[in-house]
């Protein structure tokens, strides 16, 4: 047995600096070096790390037999090329997550809180930060001063009204970024709407704060489930995380975000790298460190607002919906239990075609159904102000387990149809009688416009005769049915096949016709159906469009869904392939396929999203594209606008041809509700 030294004494919150207390373990230490934390109990030999001789943080194996903590090991072997111990060659790439029984045995190992001397608190190591960021009072202490220093007074901010302060992309800890300044070149920033009036609270300040998140695959050709847009040769300039995929690396990991702009990867910065090469970067088979800029959300000026944030009484139901409640309802919700332990009486779930987290039941006689504010179907955005959006069932439970008496529930209700009395047969009729999925439709003339600069495309038709029973050689994927009304496009040209000795088609060119017979309208299915008929033809026409980039890189392999191989050859190991995000951009506007979003607010809240794009006179016409969404408004909480969306029209009238000061003020005109017009593409997925 090996006792564990102390690294950092806890005890009182005396010389502590919120910037530099770790949220993870509560110690003051360098990001760059491993986390403290202070044991209570004799460490077993094999769990203690043979380079800082600790016990292990993310252990990972080495083909020798030895275990090292990842941080430990990575940064070892940025100097060295061999193991510690043993000294034979070795690479990070060749070494492995520990099993899941060391790492269990990990979690369990007993720590005390960092400020044992005022909580007087000890757990299992897994349970550290939960505890920090719900229960422990000097942390919340540090973190509530924090905010107050951060936060001008009011008489301040009011006396700065009219001040103008231009500024870069500046990376820092905490970055309060106001609506007075002017934005980055082509930027508007509708997500915040001042009032003159001194009743009203004013949202000025938006706040971001640059923070550093390892992530780690387990296998080296895992996904960390994120997908990605922007780069340098693109509108929208930063790397920009589009969304999270469920049950990936980064979801389980919890720390990034839809919105969140990444800064570096392993120390190289973004700040100029065109789309592709920053995919390369995040899709290395190794320990990613992200530098990203993460939005917080607006801090109000009024602090007469923070009274009401006090008394439970003002967060009720009816005092926190919209003036619109459609799509759904956003609704507050307190709960306070009688002591630590008593439960909710709520079953969560998870929903296979939507993220986040659903109220599946509440149990009769239990506190949430004895409160009667919260319903089955309500999705839970947020519990104590930890962003659920994208969460899990047990990350919630995890959050509601930790609270001391206070729960408290932010969830979007779906808004109800009264029409025909809200009977169960006129539901069943009303169902009946409902178009199939209206809201995607062709983009109309009026909408038209040329791909962004630096992107285009060009048709390519290729004739041959062929034997009836030769395969094209082709597997596609795309097609009216899927996400995004994406077109059908081709995800691999086989060896075997007739296209391939030809020599025209490649990977990633999009279906238009063959012998005459439209593909652009078909669902997926459809489009097999057709392109099986047609291949039996001796005479083959194919027609499609390649779209093409100034800096354009072909994509390594990653994943993708719905895919069928045309030639019947199942061991076929090339399907997994999905285009860039770039590739989309040079799409001819007549193959779009737009959608209405419809988004609403109060009078005195923002829209919640920033742009870029418009006409300028040295880059002429540009789409405008989504850059930001803030959390906590609008466009967060409705979920269905996303980073990369292209707006084409705001309540039905095209922004083509318009600059940036003719579209803040139709933005800003809208007081209650809008409806954007958008084309959506699924960012590139690493």
């Amino acid at each position: 047995m090996a006792a564990t030294e102390t690294k950092a004494a806890g005890g009182g919150s005396s010389g502590l600096s919120w910037a530099r207390v770790c949220k993870e373990c509560g110690q003051q230490h360098d990001c760059q070096d491993s986390h403290l934390y202070e044991y209570q109990d004799d460490v077993d030999d094999e769990l203690v790390c043979h380079i800082c001789l600790q016990p292990l943080l993310r252990p990972m194996d080495t083909p020798c037999g030895h275990t090292y903590c990842f941080h430990c090991l990575s940064n070892f072997l940025k100097e060295q090329d061999f193991c510690p111990v043993d000294r034979q060659r070795l690479q990070l790439q060749q070494c492995r997550p520990s099993s899941l029984l060391v790492r269990n045995l990990l979690d369990k190992l007993s720590v005390a809180c960092p400020h044992y001397a005022e909580c007087q608190m000890q757990m299992q190591r897994c349970e550290l930060q939960p505890h920090l960021h719900n229960r422990c009072p000097v942390f919340q202490r540090l973190r509530e001063e924090a905010e107050k220093r951060k936060r001008p007074s009011w008489n301040e901010l009011k006396g700065r009204k009219g001040d103008v302060d231009i500024s870069g992309d500046a990376k820092q800890t905490s970055l309060p970024r106001t609506s007075s300044r002017d934005p980055d070149p082509g930027l508007v920033n509708p997500a915040y709407e001042e009032c003159e009036e001194d009743n009203t609270p004013l949202r000025s300040s938006l706040v971001a704060e640059a923070n550093v998140v390892d992530l780690l695959r387990e296998e080296s050709d895992e996904d960390l489930g994120l997908r990605i847009v922007g780069g340098k040769d693109t509108p929208l300039g930063n790397i920009v995380i589009q969304e999270t995929v469920r049950d990936s690396v980064a979801a389980r990991d919890g720390r990034l975000a839809p919105g969140d702009h990444i800064l570096e990867v392993n120390d190289i910065s973004l700040a100029s790298v065109p789309h592709a090469r920053a995919i390369a970067l995040l899709r290395q088979p190794t320990l990613l460190r992200l530098t990203v800029m993460q939005e917080k959300g607006f801090k109000t000026r009024d602090p007469r607002s923070e009274l009401h944030a006090n008394h439970p009484s003002t967060s009720s139901a009816s005092q926190s919906q919209p003036a619109h409640p459609s799509p759904g309802t956003v609704l507050q919700v307190t709960l306070m239990k009688n002591h630590h332990s008593e439960p909710l009486g709520i079953k969560l779930i998870r929903k296979s075609d939507e993220s986040g987290v659903f109220i599946l039941d509440l149990l009769s006689g239990g506190l949430a159904a004895k409160d009667g504010k919260l319903g089955n179907n309500d999705k839970v955005l947020a519990i104590n102000g930890q962003d659920l959006r994208h969460g899990t069932p047990e990350s919630a439970a995890q959050i509601i387990q930790a609270s001391e008496v206070r729960v408290n529930f932010v969830v979007m209700r779906a808004a109800e149809d009264h029409d025909e009395g809200g009977s169960r047969e006129g539901h069943s009729a009303r169902a009946a009688r409902r178009a199939p999925d209206p809201q995607y439709f062709r983009r109309r003339s009026t909408y038209m416009k040329d791909p962004p600069g630096g992107f285009s495309s060009q048709d390519k038709t290729v004739s041959m005769k062929k034997e009836p029973r030769l395969s094209l050689g082709i597997t596609i994927a795309g097609g009216r049915d899927c996400r995004s009304r994406l077109p059908v496009y081709i995800t691999s040209v086989q060896p075997v096949g007739c296209l391939h000795r030809e020599g025209t088609i490649k990977r990633g060119d999009v279906l238009l016709s063959i012998n005459g017979a439209d593909l652009t309208q078909l669902t997926y299915n459809e489009a097999v159906s057709v392109l099986k008929a047609q291949t039996a033809q001796s005479q083959v026409v194919l027609r499609v469009i390649q779209t093409l980039s100034e800096d354009f890189e072909e994509e390594p392999d990653t994943s993708c869904n719905d895919k069928m191989d045309l030639s019947d050859d199942p061991r076929e190991d090339t399907l997994n392939w999905t285009p860039l995000w770039t590739r989309w951009l040079g799409l001819p506007s007549h193959m779009h396929w737009c959608r209405d979003i419809v988004l609403h607010k109060t009078n005195n809240e923002s829209w919640g999203f920033s742009i870029v794009g418009g006409y300028e006179e040295s880059h002429g016409q540009q789409p405008f594209y989504i850059k930001t969404i803030v959390p906590g408004t609008p466009a967060h909480f409705d979920g269905r606008l996303k980073c990369g969306d292209e707006i084409v029209a705001v309540n039905g009238a095209t922004t083509v041809g318009m600059n940036n000061s003719s579209l803040i003020p139709m933005l800003k005109l809208q007081k209650n509700k809008v409806t954007l017009t958008v084309v959506s593409w699924p960012g590139s997925l690493v």
